[in-house]
């Protein structure tokens, strides 16, 4: 027996699917460009910190690799620094442009002397939950187990700041500046605070957390360290994020 087809109820059908691929492709992304990052090392005098950041830029959906090299005595990048590596295309990966930022970092990583192991001394995961990644309570690590010394706790706080970029009009939201204090020792200390325009690498930051604490190894002076700052500039697609590394001494 053939099944008797409804044709105006085949014509519904077909036109409900074509309107909901249409507004799947109409719908706002949410996918930003959510930068992954690894700890390269200290120098030998713990003078020099350096880091890398990668991952996919939204929109273009090309691999991008940055290194960065701080000065922990001046709190600024040194000279050739950032190195960045962008791929011009989708057939070049994440592991071809780190390569490539590598090579090119390399002379000064070399000349810097860094090569002592970074020590994560506390760490906030991006998959840890009902952390609002304003506060980290955090020591020097000992040798037994779960056992800190020197404990210190990290306070972030944001507030309205400027941007050289028209943040409101391209985002619809006012950019943000941050503070972040270091307390525990004999007096509060402020380690970082955004005055006056914030830096054109900023662009303009939507949000900010907690990263992590990473200290040198056992081969290197132990007076102090750096604190990396997740920092959430608006992008083409949504928020993408990046890292500051901010210097600290116990």
């Amino acid at each position: 027996m053939k099944r008797h087809v409804d044709p105006m109820a085949s014509a519904r059908q077909a036109a409900a699917s074509l309107f909901g691929i249409l507004a799947l492709c109409a719908a706002p992304a949410l996918a930003g460009d959510r930068a992954l990052v690894e700890f390269i090392g200290f120098s030998e005098d713990a003078r020099y910190f350096a880091f890398e950041e990668m991952g996919i830029h939204d929109g273009s959906g090309f691999a991008y690799a940055n290194i960065y090299i701080v000065d922990l005595q001046k709190d600024s990048w040194i000279s050739g620094t950032p190195v960045r590596a962008q791929a011009e295309d989708e057939d070049k990966t994440i592991a071809d442009m780190r390569i490539k930022a590598r090579m090119e970092a390399g002379p000064i990583i070399v000349q810097s002397k860094i090569s002592v192991v970074a020590d994560v001394a506390a760490l906030i995961g991006d998959g840890a939950i009902g952390l609002d990644a304003r506060s980290l309570s955090f020591g020097r690590p000992s040798y037994a187990a779960g056992e800190v010394m020197d404990e210190r706790q990290l306070t972030l706080e944001t507030f309205a700041a400027k941007s050289q970029e028209d943040c409101e009009g391209f985002f619809g939201s006012a950019p943000l500046g941050f503070e972040l204090t270091l307390s525990g020792g004999d007096a509060p200390v402020t380690l970082h605070r955004d005055d006056g325009t914030l830096p054109q690498s900023r662009g303009c930051p939507l949000d900010y957390r907690l990263y992590a604490v990473v200290l040198p190894g056992l081969d290197a002076p132990q007076d102090g360290g750096v604190v990396i700052v997740s920092v959430y500039p608006g992008g083409f697609e949504g928020p993408d994020r990046r890292f500051l590394a901010v210097p600290f001494a116990f």
